[in-house]
């Protein structure tokens, strides 16, 4: 039996993951975030970028060689095709670079591990974890804390989220769900009573 634990922390956008993620850090775990990943994998000059310019186009990027996030998220948003090939450009840089960070911890004596991941299914980083935690909330709410995060329209957030995973995908396939609609004391207790089972 290995002596570290690696929980993958999944959910549509706007679900609450990060506040989860929150709760796991106060309890000593140490995050690692696929988003915050994905960002460096898209810096300018990257062969990561390179390829998404080849498929997406290169007025993705900003005159300064940037990326346009929101002309990105446009395109690849616009089917779940086109998702799909973002993702099988993104997926394998950010799985490498997430085992690569695990066993870095792994080596400091950090045996407690959660991955962020918001496509932990779909890039099959699920391997990796010993148990999948995923976080749920009803698309009105979703819709209206990205909105005030974000500051999306309702027809941007449409298109996105008719690309993503309803809550039964996570239910059926996580270890441990958790509503992310509930109050944070709550939601505080149910990560709380998981580590308690999981300890």
């Amino acid at each position: 039996m290995r002596d570290y634990m690696i929980i993958g922390l999944t959910g549509a956008t706007g679900s609450g993951k990060s506040t989860v993620s929150g709760f796991f850090k106060e309890n000593g775990y140490v995050i690692i975030n696929a988003d915050n990943i994905a960002k460096k994998a898209l810096l300018p000059d990257s062969s990561c970028l390179k390829q998404v310019c080849g498929v997406f186009g290169n007025d993705i990027l900003n005159p300064d060689g940037t990326l346009n996030r929101q002309r990105l998220a446009e395109r690849a948003f616009s089917s779940k095709k086109n998702a799909a090939l973002l993702n099988d450009i993104t997926h394998p840089w950010i799985f490498l670079q997430v085992l690569k960070m695990c066993r870095e911890n792994i080596d400091k004596g950090n045996n407690k591990i959660v991955f962020d991941a918001p496509l932990l299914f779909e890039s099959n980083s699920d391997i990796m974890c010993d148990c999948v935690v995923g976080v749920i909330a009803p698309k009105e709410v979703r819709m209206q804390r990205l909105i005030k995060r974000d500051g999306l329209t309702r027809e941007q957030l449409e298109k996105r989220m008719s690309v993503q995973q309803s809550d039964e995908f996570y239910i059926s396939k996580s270890d441990f769900v958790i509503d992310g609609s509930k109050s944070l004391q709550e939601i505080k207790s149910e990560v709380e009573l998981f580590i308690m089972r999981n300890s």
